[in-house]
């Protein structure tokens, strides 16, 4: 959910709702617990009181930023124990792939 805020925010916590697949009484308990460890912080809507807006703080960012890291660490090296023929392949199935996470997106929304 941090992820989603980092990415889109601000944004709507019904979106980050619908994103997420998750009921807004479960995405709210969640952003309360991210808002009190100040990685979000949450505000009204100037024109309507109802709306609830989302945006990643300083340190949301970083811990954002730090798992990233971490993940594209732990890809690069995972790649790096492949043969150069299987290296080729995954380059090869790229744009494959990425079609596959569009097809993805498009039928979650």
């Amino acid at each position: 959910m941090l992820f989603n805020i980092v990415r889109n925010g601000p944004i709507r916590l019904a979106e980050v709702a619908l994103d997420e697949g998750l009921n807004l009484t479960m995405v709210s308990r969640i952003v309360a617990h991210l808002e009190s460890a100040q990685f979000v912080t949450r505000s009204t809507d100037e024109f309507d009181a109802r709306v609830v807006h989302l945006a990643p703080t300083d340190a949301g960012r970083a811990l954002w930023q730090e798992i990233r890291s971490e993940k594209t660490d732990a890809l690069v090296y995972a790649i790096s124990q492949l043969s150069k023929q299987e290296q080729a392949t995954l380059v090869d199935v790229l744009p494959l792939l990425e079609s596959l996470v569009e097809i993805v997106q498009g039928r979650d929304r």
